[in-house]
């Protein structure tokens, strides 16, 4: 029931994002991706998902950290592809600092991507969604929008009103045929992760493995990663039918990090 469907996937050019976006590309779904970065190397991963999937793939390069990108590119996924039936709000930046030297510009910069982007997405996409009387709202938070760590001041205030959000979201659209959920991963394998893994062992002094299990996993009790593709089937599957009775969920994906 997916097939032939548009999802908005923001922040889609590599990580969690890009797996979605591929997940729902096989799904038979037309997909815009966004991403800043290479140009040259998003538009190649654009055309690679569109000739491998058979489906309609854009791109868009989307600031998120400016409060009226969100909505530009909500109005222009709804003008290249048709409509807009899926939005993923998964864009995200982290900046770590004790809270009394954290850059008030970085602070804002944070909201303005995790969670701003989110509300003003949502906004502009629901509209359609009504019309339509179908839509899923997916956003991708963490398992600090339910638990907090040290030195993540501006980031874990942002998942958790992303959190909050979802469940406002939620109650509002609860009669039209809209969903809107939260996913919460614990920490996740990405580009971003492995390069944390070399530099805390080169400040701590200590092995990959070590830095993984006692550092980096040291909050998620099955002391692994979770994969970027059971991210994406858990959101393929929120979109599905079956998952229509799911709404104004945080759901955790982490290991049992938040089961303590």
């Amino acid at each position: 029931m997916l097939r032939g469907k548009t999802a908005l996937v923001t922040g889609s050019t590599s990580g969690i994002g890009w797996a979605v976006a591929q997940a729902f590309a096989q799904q038979g779904m037309n997909v815009m991706l966004h991403g800043l970065g290479d140009p040259d190397a998003n538009e190649a991963l654009r055309a690679r998902l569109e000739r491998e999937a058979e489906v309609r793939v854009k791109l868009h390069s989307a600031n998120l950290a400016e409060p009226a990108e969100a909505e530009r590119l909500v109005i222009d996924t709804a003008s290249q592809l048709g409509g807009i039936d899926i939005l993923v709000n998964n864009a995200g930046i982290q900046f770590v600092a004790a809270v009394e030297e954290f850059p008030p510009e970085r602070w804002t910069e944070i909201q303005n991507v995790v969670l701003n982007a989110s509300f003003r997405a949502t906004r502009a996409a629901v509209p359609e969604m009504r019309r339509r009387g179908w839509g899923r709202i997916l956003n991708i938070a963490s398992a600090h929008g339910v638990v907090a760590s040290p030195f993540k001041s501006a980031y874990v205030a942002a998942k958790h009103a992303q959190v909050g959000l979802t469940k406002s979201v939620a109650l509002e659209l609860a009669e039209t045929g809209i969903t809107c959920n939260a996913i919460c991963p614990g920490y996740v394998r990405t580009p971003l992760v492995e390069n944390q893994i070399d530099a805390q062992a080169k400040v701590h002094g200590l092995s990959r493995e070590r830095v993984v299990r006692d550092v980096i996993l040291a909050a998620q009790p099955t002391k692994r990663f979770i994969e970027v593709e059971e991210v994406a089937a858990l959101a393929v599957f929120l979109c599905g039918d079956m998952a229509r009775s799911i709404t104004g969920a945080a759901i955790a994906m982490d290991g049992g990090w938040t089961a303590r």
